[in-house]
């Protein structure tokens, strides 16, 4: 008996080493299409998809570009501040982030206002100040509805809605998550109503502070 007991310590012991050794290497894909297949190899980074340059707004009126992307990973969403239904959700999701990471200057969490118009910059602050949003991890962006349109489809490919042309008369409304690397190229996307999902998240953000 005591043989085996023995035998299963061993057993478990190298299994948490091999667990742990492949966690330090363990890499994310990089993704360049709507349907997130994923890709092992970048090819070329310059060539890659990546998201592209911008100008947005964010929570006390200053002006947010690409440019303040640079040596960031970003946690991306869209939303709307009047949303009843699972905007305050992914809002809670988001502030769990927060919160893990408040301190880690690497990490920067964006959220777009699907509706621009009517998230206004006095509006976005009074959001953050209700949900206790810190505005150096946390930035909430307003500004053209169409550029914003075509960031969350185009780019951040947030609805995965494969081979549907839509523009920004379409409504766009995702409880999605992506994350971006340093390079402003996709690393992963997430369900942010999903608490399996978001820990997963966390765990790549990890991964990729380790690259």
């Amino acid at each position: 008996m005591r043989t085996t007991i023995q035998s299963k310590i061993v057993l478990l012991f190298l299994g948490l080493v091999l667990f742990s050794c492949q966690d330090k290497t363990r890499k994310l894909p990089y993704y360049n299409t709507a349907n997130f297949t994923p890709v092992w190899e970048l090819p070329s980074e310059e060539s890659f998809h990546k998201i592209r340059s911008f100008k947005l707004t964010d929570q006390e009126g200053k002006s947010f570009s690409e440019k303040d992307l640079d040596g960031k990973i970003c946690v991306v969403d869209f939303f709307f501040t009047s949303c009843p239904g699972i905007c305050p959700k992914m809002t809670n999701s988001m502030s769990v982030i927060q919160k893990e990471f408040l301190n880690d200057d690497t990490i920067l969490l964006l959220s777009h206002s699907v509706t621009p118009e009517k998230d206004t910059v006095s509006v976005l602050a009074d959001y953050a100040t209700k949900n206790n949003i810190n505005y150096n991890k946390w930035k909430l962006l307003t500004g053209s509805k169409e550029e914003i349109y075509n960031l969350g489809r185009k780019f951040y490919f947030v609805e995965e809605d494969l081979g549907e042309n839509k523009d920004s008369s379409i409504f766009l409304h995702t409880e999605n998550f992506v994350l971006i690397d340093k390079n402003r190229i996709i690393r992963g996307i997430y369900n942010s109503l999903d608490p399996t999902s978001m820990s997963s998240l966390s765990e790549d953000i990890k991964v990729l502070e380790k690259e």
